[in-house]
């Protein structure tokens, strides 16, 4: 009922946990059952380990939270070492985050996670800064989101997702332009970015001054564009964004997710991809559906 076969892999489910939320998973095992969920994406990696932002770096939101994080990681050699033969114990897929500050850069942490057995996916963070380009975000410019999905499509043997950024004019110029450059699949949406300020220090509340926002406060805006972009690209769509519920999967999967990542609630309940998988069961059995794929999409126009 609920297992999904996506880009060549078949996973258990398709309730996955969101980069940078779930630490590399092991962090969580104590918590929740990680055999019960469909993927982990783990926190961002590159090249060389990466002590992030000065803090403050978190700051609690309405309905979300604001972070700058800095991608803080301890390097793609150190993942394939260590962490990576521990993950092995479950049956969970593994999908690794990956980024740069140039194409060059997101190339070779690509290369080096080529043939590592226990890593089923990468997905392409493109809303970092591309120093090349004057600091620009390489997912703003479908030019330059497309010739980065390219690269890394020729330096890996692993489907390639790429998660895009919704700081942007039209979403879904860029994504025709990522199918286009042989991505196996999309996962919409990182985070919108933010700020928040001490009225009675007045300075930013995060030392970085702007943060990404996340948490329910953003599900809307995701909603719609998983629903813009579901529907002129013929690759899978991974929705991201406020999920919080079962209820939440269940929108985002009729907006034409062929799965969901689930981000900031994880940090509130640690349990809720569990209970998301077991909701959208139900939600299938309650309503006549034999299987998951039946919703994916199926909203009436």
């Amino acid at each position: 009922m609920l297992k999904v076969s996506l880009f060549g892999v078949r996973f258990e489910n398709p309730v996955w946990t969101a980069s940078g939320t779930f630490g590399f998973g092991l962090e969580y095992s104590q918590y929740v059952d990680l055999n019960k969920i469909g993927a982990v994406c783990v926190k961002g990696l590159s090249i060389k380990p990466r002590e992030g932002n000065e803090p403050p770096r978190i700051w609690e939101t309405p309905c979300g939270m604001l972070n700058a994080i800095g991608l803080q990681n301890p390097g793609v050699d150190y993942f394939v070492e260590r962490i990576v033969p521990e993950l092995q114990n479950y049956r969970c897929r593994v999908i690794a985050n990956i980024y740069g500050s140039t194409v060059e850069e997101y190339v070779a942490v690509a290369r080096a996670l080529k043939g590592v057995n226990g890593v089923d996916a990468l997905e392409l963070n493109i809303s970092c800064p591309n120093v090349k380009k004057g600091g620009l975000a390489f997912g703003v410019d479908p030019v330059e989101a497309a010739r980065l999905t390219e690269k890394v499509k020729g330096a890996t043997d692993k489907p390639v997702i790429v998660k895009l950024s919704p700081n942007v004019t039209d979403i879904v110029e860029i994504a025709k332009a990522i199918e286009s450059a042989g991505a196996d699949a999309l996962s919409a949406i990182n985070t919108l970015l933010g700020m928040a300020i001490d009225i009675y220090r007045r300075k930013p509340k995060l030392k970085n001054k702007f943060g990404g926002l996340s948490g329910p406060a953003i599900k809307p805006v995701a909603v719609r564009m998983v629903y813009q972009v579901s529907r002129v690209v013929n690759i899978p769509v991974i929705g991201i964004g406020g999920i919080s519920s079962w209820q939440d999967a269940v929108e985002f999967l009729l907006a034409g997710a062929s799965a969901v990542q689930v981000g900031t609630a994880n940090f509130f309940n640690p349990k809720v991809t569990e209970e998301i998988v077991e909701g959208i069961k139900n939600y299938l059995t309650e309503n006549g559906y034999s299987h998951v794929s039946q919703i994916v999409g199926n909203i009436e126009e």
